[in-house]
């Protein structure tokens, strides 16, 4: 079990002390590490994945895609303590958050092979995005001086008031599309910003990226997508617009910044590609 030492560490060092000790209790062979960094990080899990050992990311979103990359390439097991401030992959999985529960799905629940996204060499589990909600998420990570669950909305509603439409192409399995949208996510996993039901009919598990495209509106609509997008009927709206595909491309002469899953991953473009079933999750 892995606890990255600076982000939350207290938090979620004691809980996934709490977690390793009912799983010694089981029997099982269990042991919780602090990582200093990234690739101190990546280590720990690749050799637990050469060990035949499942890596528990205990965390949330950032906690869990800084692993995935290495337990898939190791074609090892990954186990999930949904405790950060996100937890939105884990929610797409249906699983809980209560200690004791968690503890009995790492202990006795199933294999489930995922699909991740492959964007641009790295390994994402949920979502990457550019526009409105990559604004929002940089927000997000200034936002630690409010209570976690008032970080997302507290963002979401800033980025509203200063952020501009803008012009981008989107190639989905090669068939381009150029519009001018407030924002542009191509998702594995359903949900995003710690519970936004932002790809309604995703799946991680049917070798499909969803693309879903939030058109130019007013901020008055944005205001009303927003207050759609956690129950997921934001699809509803003219603006909005889905696609699938299996490998998407999508690129700005905006000079605007990809984020995946809370993370800045770089300057558009990027290219978003669907590994199908590349992860084994214990749900």
């Amino acid at each position: 079990m892995l606890v990255n030492q600076s982000a939350g560490a207290s938090s979620a060092m004691s809980a996934g002390a709490f977690i390793v000790r009912l799983l010694q209790d089981a029997g099982a062979d269990a042991s919780l590490s602090g990582t200093l960094s990234a690739d101190h990080a990546r280590r720990l899990a690749m050799e637990a994945s050469r060990l035949g050992a499942v890596v528990v990311a205990v965390g949330g979103d950032g906690t869990a895609g800084s692993l995935a990359g290495t337990v898939v390439r190791n074609r090892g097991v990954l186990g999930l303590v949904p405790i950060g401030r996100g937890n939105d992959f884990a929610r797409q999985l249906g699983l809980p958050d209560d200690p004791h529960d968690v503890a009995r799905v790492l202990l006795y629940g199933q294999l489930k092979p995922v699909d991740v996204i492959d964007v641009d060499g790295q390994i994402v589990l949920g979502s990457v995005y550019a526009g409105i909600d990559s604004l929002t998420s940089e927000l997000v990570n200034r936002a630690h001086w409010l209570p976690a669950r008032l970080q997302y909305p507290f963002a979401a509603l800033r980025a509203i008031t200063t952020h501009r439409s803008a012009s981008y192409t989107v190639s989905i399995d090669g068939a381009e599309h150029t519009v001018r949208a407030h924002t542009v996510v191509v998702a594995n996993s359903g949900y995003y910003g710690s519970g936004m039901h932002v790809a309604p009919t995703a799946r991680v598990d049917d070798g499909l990226l969803n693309v879903v495209i939030i058109g130019e509106a007013g901020r008055l609509r944005l205001l009303k997508a927003l207050r759609m997008v956690y129950h997921g009927t934001h699809i509803s709206l003219d603006e909005v617009t889905q696609s699938t595909g299996r490998v998407v491309v999508v690129t700005s002469t905006d000079g605007l910044s990809a984020y995946a899953d809370g993370d800045r991953i770089g300057s558009l473009p990027v290219t978003a590609r669907v590994l199908s079933h590349a992860l084994n999750v214990i749900v």
